[in-house]
């Protein structure tokens, strides 16, 4: 993990097998379809109730507070949990599962680096069974949402053309191009917004990129430290 920028927001799969019975700890599979989840995953693990926890008025929102606040206690996540994120595709999901919580301010939460495909590579543990958390056996307290983490339709609008601040469109070039629309009104992309996939920042083990292959790979996008980066 030494080759990571923040290794504190990533959990190793040898540091989850020896804590999974750790009382503090929920596992969370994060998953748009739960079929795989019951032919098998990780020991304890629950499975989330929806992929992307947005709301139920404005589905295109992160859900609101109370409604996040219900989601999470209803895989017993609670004010003092250390929650690890996994997911079966390429750690995108579990990566929003770290984003809800950073937003309501519940920090100790960390995706697992490589998430189902390196677990079961290296023949770790599994189980079959429905681990879901009891009723009423975890208090969640969303903070108030954490907006320096969060850009809007606004701020979005005001980055363009800023030197300090770069617009990362990281769907596929198709997508960017304006080939395909998928069904939205508009096609193409924010004007000045540069493009690289977020397949291209994981490895073929699902684990993350390094560090150092990051920056090599978004060094030529003007993708730098010292910008403010807005990625839709």
């Amino acid at each position: 993990m030494a080759d990571y920028a923040a290794p504190e927001l990533l959990a190793d799969t040898a540091w989850l097998a020896e804590h999974l019975n750790d009382p503090n700890v929920r596992v969370i599979e994060m998953t748009q379809d739960s079929a795989p989840f019951a032919e098998g995953h990780i020991p304890g693990a629950v499975v989330s109730p929806d992929w992307q926890i947005k709301g139920s008025e404005n589905t295109r929102l992160v859900a609101p507070p109370d409604e996040a606040k219900a989601w999470f206690e209803s895989v017993g996540i609670g004010d003092d949990t250390l929650v690890i994120g996994y997911d079966r595709a390429r750690n995108r999901d579990a990566a929003r599962l770290w984003w809800v919580l950073t937003y309501y301010g519940h920090t100790n939460v960390k995706v697992l680096n490589g998430g189902w495909k390196k677990w079961a590579a290296e023949g770790r543990p599994t189980e079959m069974d429905d681990a879901a958390a009891p009723a009423g056996s975890s208090t969640f307290t969303p903070k108030p949402a954490n907006h320096e983490i969060e850009s809007t339709v606004d701020k979005l609008k005001a980055a363009i053309g800023q030197d300090d601040t770069l617009i990362w469109d990281i769907r596929g070039a198709v997508e960017y191009t304006g080939e395909v629309d998928r069904g939205n009104s508009h096609s193409g992309h924010v004007p000045g917004a540069v493009n690289l996939e977020w397949v291209n920042l994981v490895n073929g083990d699902d684990t993350f990129k390094s560090a150092d292959d990051l920056a090599e790979l978004l060094a030529p996008l003007g993708c730098t430290y010292e910008k403010t980066i807005h990625i839709y």
